[in-house]
């Protein structure tokens, strides 16, 4: 079945906790697992950052929620128990938990004002959807689109600049990458004067003990192929050279990137798309507006504090 929104894993989660013992937080996200039938490639999903599943993303955001309704209290680091009020909320038997449920409560409410989450159910089909996602999902999947629109407009720009400035943009993305050094040190474009396919050359490294041949192609439209790949592997060979990298504003056909898999040169194809999100991560063409950060409680602060308080009291 599919990955369950948040929404939809609060009633489980409260249940698993029924038995009123403290329960680790892993614990009750594999038993959430198993309750949702979730397959291993749905578990092992991950969120655009790759820095975490979706599933558990959802556990953790139903986890904040059901505290913020009262109806969970973290007992230590990452061990959670059921609260009077969810103990009471259970005695009913409830046939679902989600915000609209727990808007009931009025610390709920309060919260969710202070924090100024928008009510999504009565917003159309897309705003339906995006109250499936938790907050750092939505923003997550909101960056994704704003990078891919980017990354379009971007190469559309490149499309439309010469062969030349194409050319130059290459060696000072490589430059950016890490390769050689400075622009004037590392690199050099050959343009009308390189043979061969051969568009420009960069040092490997600052010291520059090898040498990366460049052949760069600023097409609109088709695809390059093996013809074209097998060109800049003579021309390398040419110059005694095993390693280039050969970049486009269009896309490599299957043959020619299964060509290159059979060579003794190593060769790097880079398609329009890779080339505008290269561009993006080493902020070429490009200008950051603003960042946000997302900062979690640190639990370690607080513990031995929260096991003095309890045991004083």
């Amino acid at each position: 079945m599919a990955i369950p929104d948040y929404q939809s894993i609060m009633l489980p989660l409260l249940k698993f906790h029924a038995d009123q013992q403290e329960h680790f937080h892993r614990d009750a996200t594999d038993y959430l697992a198993q309750t949702f039938n979730l397959s291993e490639e749905e578990k092992k999903e991950l969120l655009p950052s790759g820095k975490q599943t979706i599933f558990v993303s959802r556990v953790n955001w139903a986890k904040v929620y059901l505290k913020m309704g009262g109806l969970l209290e973290s007992t230590r680091r990452k061990y959670y128990k059921i609260t009077q009020r969810g103990s009471e909320i259970l005695k009913h038997n409830p046939s679902k938990i989600d915000i609209k449920f727990l808007e009931q409560f009025p610390d709920f409410v309060e919260w969710r004002k202070k924090s100024k989450i928008a009510d999504t159910e009565t917003q159309g089909k897309e705003t339906e959807i995006a109250s499936q996602q938790t907050p750092e999902e939505s923003l997550e999947y909101a960056y994704q689109k704003i990078r891919q629109d980017l990354a379009q407009e971007l190469l559309s720009l490149v499309k439309r600049c010469s062969p030349a400035f194409f050319e130059r943009l290459v060696v000072e993305l490589l430059v950016k990458m890490g390769y050689g050094g400075s622009i004037k040190d590392a690199g050099t474009v050959k343009g009308k004067s390189g043979d061969g396919g051969i568009d420009g050359v960069i040092k490997e490294d600052k010291l520059g003990l090898d040498i990366i041949y460049i052949q760069a192609k600023r097409w609109d439209d088709g695809v390059v192929g093996r013809p074209e790949i097998q060109k800049f592997v003579g021309a390398l060979a040419g110059h005694r050279a095993k390693k280039g990298i050969f970049l486009t504003t269009s896309n490599f056909s299957k043959e020619a990137r299964d060509y290159i898999s059979t060579i003794d040169s190593k060769i790097v194809l880079i398609d329009g798309e890779q080339l505008a999100n290269l561009m993006i991560d080493y902020d070429l063409g490009v200008s950051k507006i603003t960042a946000y950060e997302i900062k979690r409680i640190d639990s370690d602060y607080f513990d031995d504090n929260i096991s003095f308080s309890k045991n004083t009291l």
